[in-house]
């Protein structure tokens, strides 16, 4: 699993560029000014990075930046669950191109994709150290983030019960500050249900009221009605209902001859049981229909109080029902939001829950303190601080944080005998980059990403340290994938492969290149590092004897 391919056209002063990377331990380097970390920037680029128009090369109307990896099974997996089409034994491809309008557009196996997924995708590919790593050292987010990566927590449950336990702070906070405000709405709406509450209104029961109402005040209509419709139909002489019985005897006589009669006979059947059902129908309505001023008046009052509420409301009268239930609710609510009792024991629970969350984040954090201090204070040996030691403290807070119950401080000892102070008051410059060079080698030996990369963190160091240094990727890249841009011969010795970055001019302006060196030409470029740009017998001869240790 590695970094195969990276393609360049048109990037900065790099006009076109195809590079094979091969595994193993590789340097990159090149004189001052010449452009070693542009191919880390590419390279953070088409992993995601922010782009903006400056990339693109002048005179190029956009910029294009390919990379070629050997896929892990994570990545595999990440491909099929985004929808990214990857065959078996493929390299996995990843593209950006970024136009001089800071435009930019990304693809993963060349499908679109987002920066957002490029960067998703990154984290188990390449693990990228710069060469400012060091100031991180004294930023307390930075120093959190490196112990719980390297320990590989997750601080999430502790995030998520923080939010919840700040949110019932604030709810209870309100509480007690609109105390007298939240009891006036509460005794407001108790009086405006109270009033709702006597009059009882029903989902349906106004249409209801309305059609009671109706029929009462048009009784008299409706009894003439009935029996009108009853002296025609049954009680007339002769009735409806008499003369359809004649037809159908009619009909039933002639029958047999002509048998389309009894068809028509029997509809006419049909509709003379229809005839009796309505009338007695109507003998219902006619017996039961009372002429009732009582019960009338008594409905005029219920509509009228209906009437009444609705317009001191503001509503149709309808809506009450409705509005009923809502004051309902909100009173309810309400009745939450004034207990405060309530409240408290919810506040107390969410941070009960916090605490014992952040609880068994801060005992992994100590183990992992202790792993990382005996790690980091072991590489320290080997980087010209012989005795030294370092610490991971974690300091406690005086209440828990979305991060959890403590704050991570990194201390270290310059010297046998001397006590832990934080590295950024009493380490110096060089020593600062020895303890990230030493952080950056410890942590990426657990890291998962195939391929490591080192931008220059050897800075400040030099003679036997950087020869240490050199010794000590070159162990990283028997298991993984390294790339380190160095200035220091003594690290570039220790390579399987280097690249030379080269710049030159002409007529169309200041071209970067970058080619493999090897033997005789690798030989030069270390004495050019060890010497400076005139190379002397006495360079040459120092190269060859590295490259031979």
């Amino acid at each position: 699993m590695s970094w195969l391919r990276m393609v360049l056209r048109d990037f900065v002063i790099v006009r076109s560029l195809d590079l094979d990377l091969q595994r193993g331990f590789t340097v990159l380097t090149g004189e001052t000014g010449a452009g070693k970390s542009i191919l880390i920037d590419a390279l953070q680029l088409v992993l995601g990075a922010r782009a903006d128009a400056g990339v693109v090369r002048e005179g190029a109307s956009r910029c294009e930046i390919a990379a070629e990896f050997e896929p892990n099974e994570e990545v595999t997996a990440w491909l099929q669950d985004n929808g990214f089409a990857h065959e078996a034994g493929e390299p996995l491809l990843l593209r950006r191109s970024i136009d001089t309008q800071g435009r930019s557009r990304a693809w993963i196996n060349g499908g679109a994709a987002t920066a957002g997924q490029l960067k998703a995708v990154a984290d188990a590919l390449v693990d990228i150290h710069g060469q400012h790593a060091w100031q991180s050292l004294t930023r307390t987010d930075s120093v959190r983030a490196l112990l719980d990566g390297y320990a590989r927590l997750d601080s999430s449950a502790v995030r998520t019960h923080w939010a919840a336990w700040r949110q019932a702070q604030r709810t209870l906070e309100q509480a007690r500050a609109q105390q007298a405000t939240l009891q006036q709405e509460r005794e407001r709406l108790q009086w405006q249900i109270a009033e709702l509450d006597k009059l009882a209104p029903q989902a349906g029961e106004w249409e209801e009221l309305n059609l009671q109402h109706g029929r009462l005040a048009h009784a008299q209509g409706l009894i003439d009605a009935a029996q009108a419709a009853l002296h025609a139909l049954d009680d007339g002489e002769p009735s409806a209902a008499a003369l359809v019985h004649r037809a159908v005897q009619a009909l039933q006589e002639q029958q047999h001859i002509e048998p389309r009669y009894a068809e028509l006979a029997s509809t006419l059947e049909t509709a003379l049981a229809q005839i009796e059902d309505a009338c007695h129908d109507l003998q219902h309505h006619a017996h039961h229909t009372e002429v009732d001023p009582d019960a009338l008046e008594a409905l005029d009052q219920r509509l009228g109080l209906w009437v009444s509420l609705a317009r001191r409301h503001r509503c149709t009268p309808d809506e009450l029902p409705q509005r009923l239930q809502q004051w309902k609710q909100s009173l309810a609510e309400l009745d939450r939001h004034t207990d405060l009792e309530a409240l408290q024991q919810a506040e107390r629970a969410a941070c009960q829950q916090l605490l014992q969350a952040a609880a068994v984040l801060t005992r992994q954090r100590q183990e992992a303190a202790r792993r990382l201090s005996d790690a980091i204070t072991e590489a320290m040996q080997g980087l010209g601080m012989a005795g030294g030691r370092f610490e991971v403290r974690l300091q406690p807070l005086d209440e828990p944080q979305a991060h959890g119950l403590e704050n991570i401080e990194f201390l270290v000892a310059g010297h046998p005998g001397s006590s832990p102070r934080p590295v950024g008051k009493v380490a110096s410059g060089g020593e600062l980059s020895r303890i990230a060079l030493a952080i950056s080698v410890t942590t990426s030996q657990l890291g998962r990403a195939p391929t490591l990369i080192f931008d220059e963190v050897d800075s400040g160091i030099g003679g036997a340290v950087a020869h240490t240094v050199g010794r000590l990727m070159h162990r990283l890249g028997q298991d993984r994938q390294v790339l380190a841009v160095t200035h220091l011969p003594q690290v570039a010795a220790c390579a399987d492969h280097h690249l030379l970055v080269s710049k030159t001019m002409d007529t169309h302006g200041t071209v970067s290149d970058v080619q493999p060196v090897a033997h005789e030409d690798r030989v030069r470029e270390l004495a050019r590092m060890l010497g400076g740009d005139a190379l002397s017998d006495a360079s040459l001869a120092h190269a060859r004897e590295m490259m031979q240790t």
